[in-house]
């Protein structure tokens, strides 16, 4: 059982001390993976619904640090655990650029990042950014067409596509990982889970009901079988952002909010089911830093316990 913890990153929680104190403790736990997510903006007026609950985006995103440099933060502190997003908008910088980061960050985590990256949802966000919304899954085509093309062994690096274009030229360091850092897509519809099983290693999946997601992990294996790649080869990341209740909550409401018996129910039934990897979102969960950690041991010590039943 692979289990996933999210860095204090938003809300309350925006604290680069606590997200360094978070990410040594749960490598301590036994945590396998720490991981942040993304957000530039919370629009006062939105043109996009927010994908969850009453499609308004939660208060505690108002307050959100990069996610890059706390994963900088969270490699500084700690040695084993790998270190991922879920997930990082892909399209807002150019590749070379976010080549160039990610390649610097797998080096000072000593080979142990996991690069996430996802589209997003909200079109202020792409404004804000100055990001065309239109064509957004061309540019990510491109986007990962140029990462690969920085990384790969060789002399020299060039591209030449419809947004971007690279003159032949020397980029380096190159990652540890070879041939390259893992790379995870995020998102629900049928392109992108096509492009998962087209090029990717793996695909960031969220708390949605376990036939729901088990009908979307066979689309993602047939495009790899399609693709001529091996669908066994495939991760699968489900992060799920749990409220913890004193009184059961309906089963129709579960992972969302419930009680920590249906949260772990639900967990277990979900690498028992799929053979995912776990990430446990606990900034909606937790109270305060002291119960942030609690959560995070209590929660660990359970599904170590349930997985060697």
């Amino acid at each position: 059982m692979h289990i996933g913890l999210s860095i204090p990153q938003y809300g309350r929680f925006a604290d680069p001390e606590l997200a360094a104190e978070v990410s040594a403790s749960a490598e301590l736990i036994g945590y396998d993976s720490l991981w942040v997510g993304d957000r530039l903006l919370v629009a006062a007026a939105p043109r996009s619904r927010y994908p969850g609950g009453d499609g308004t985006a939660p208060a505690e995103q108002q307050v959100f640090l990069d996610p890059l440099t706390i994963l900088t933060v969270a490699a500084t502190a700690t040695s084993r655990v790998r270190l991922g997003s879920s997930a990082l908008n892909a399209l807002w910088q150019p590749p070379v650029l976010l080549a160039r980061t990610l390649t610097t960050l797998d080096r000072v985590s000593g080979g142990r990042l996991d690069v996430g990256l996802g589209l997003g949802w909200s079109r202020d966000e792409y404004q804000a950014a100055g990001v065309p919304w239109a064509g957004r899954g061309a540019r990510l085509e491109e986007t990962l067409d140029v990462l690969e093309r920085v990384w790969a062994e060789g002399d020299l690096v060039e591209h030449q596509g419809a947004v971007w274009t690279v003159p032949p030229s020397v980029v380096r360091p190159k990652p540890v990982q070879r041939p390259r850092p893992p790379l995870l897509l995020g998102g629900f519809s049928a392109a992108t889970l096509a492009r998962v099983g087209r090029r990717a290693d793996g695909w960031l999946g969220a708390a949605l009901p376990v036939p729901v997601l088990r009908q979307m992990w066979r689309s993602v294996q047939q495009h790899a079988e399609q693709a001529g790649r091996d669908p066994e080869a495939l991760r699968l990341v489900v992060r799920v952002n749990p409220v913890l209740t004193a009184e059961p909550a309906p089963e129709n409401q579960v992972p969302q909010r419930g009680t920590f018996g249906q949260l772990l129910g639900y967990l277990t039934h979900l690498v028992g089911a799929l053979g995912a990897e776990l990430l446990v979102d606990l900034h909606y969960a937790a109270g305060d830093a002291e119960e942030y950690l609690a959560l995070a041991g209590d929660l660990h010590d359970a599904l170590r316990k349930e997985a060697g039943r």
